[in-house]
C-alpha cells in the first residue's frame, strides 16, 4: 500500500518541471499584443490652447467668451510653433483626460486630469471660433482654497467640438447619479438643475 502511494505522488511530480520551465516563454508571447494595445487612447484630437483664470460663481451663456478670446489671441502669435493637434482629450464618466502628444502624433506619459464633478461650465459655442471646446474647472490649490479656470481646446471641426459638449454632458450626467446614489448630493436636487449650464451649446 506505501508503495502504491509513493508512485502516485512520483507521477503527479514529474510533470511539474516541464510546466515551471517552458510555460514562461508562451506567456512571454502572449502578453505582447495587449501590451501594444494599451498604448492607444481613445479620445479626440485636439489642439490645446491653454487654461486662463476667471471670476464669478454663476456661469451662463457667454461666461466663456471672454478667456476664449485671450486664449485664442495667444494661440494664433505663437501659430507658427503650435502643430495641428498636440493632445488627446479623452472624457470618461467620472474624469476627463488630457493626454499630451509629443511631436509625431502619439500620446506621452505626461496627463492633465479633471473630475467631471468639479467642472462648471462647458460649451461648444463661441464667437471666435465654431471649433473650440471650453470648460471651467474649479482647481483646488495646497492651501485648499481655489480658483476657477477656463480651459480650451479647438477640434478638427465644429461636429467634433458639439459631440465633445454632448460627451460631457452625458458624463456629468453619470457622475450626478453616483454622486446622488452615494448620498453626496441632497436629494431634491435634480439632474436637469445641475447641468442646465451643459445644455447651452445645442446650436
Amino acid at each position: 500500500m506505501l508503495k502504491t502511494k509513493l508512485n502516485v505522488l512520483t507521477l503527479r511530480k514529474e510533470p511539474l518541471p516541464t510546466v515551471i520551465f517552458h510555460e514562461p516563454e508562451a506567456i512571454e508571447l502572449c502578453t505582447t499584443t495587449p501590451l501594444m494595445k494599451t498604448r492607444a487612447h481613445a479620445g479626440c484630437k485636439v489642439t490645446y490652447l491653454g487654461k486662463v483664470s476667471t471670476t464669478g460663481m454663476q456661469f451662463l451663456s457667454g461666461c466663456t467668451e471672454k478667456p476664449v478670446i485671450e486664449l485664442w489671441k495667444k494661440h494664433t502669435l505663437a501659430r507658427e510653433d503650435v502643430y495641428p493637434a498636440n493632445a488627446l482629450l479623452e472624457i470618461r464618466p467620472f474624469q476627463v483626460w488630457l493626454h499630451h502628444l509629443d511631436l509625431k502624433g502619439e500620446a506621452t506619459v505626461h496627463m492633465d486630469t479633471f473630475q467631471v464633478a468639479r467642472i462648471a461650465y462647458c460649451t461648444a459655442d463661441h464667437n471666435v471660433s465654431p471649433n473650440i471646446f471650453a470648460w471651467v474647472y474649479r482647481e483646488i490649490n495646497d492651501d485648499l482654497s481655489y480658483q476657477m479656470d477656463c480651459h480650451a481646446v479647438e477640434c478638427e471641426s465644429k461636429l467634433e467640438a458639439k459631440k465633445l459638449a454632448h460627451a460631457m454632458m452625458e458624463a456629468f450626467k453619470k457622475t450626478f447619479h453616483s454622486m446622488k446614489s452615494d448620498g453626496r448630493i441632497h436629494r431634491n436636487s435634480s439632474s436637469e438643475e445641475m447641468s442646465h449650464e451643459f445644455e447651452s451649446d445645442d446650436g
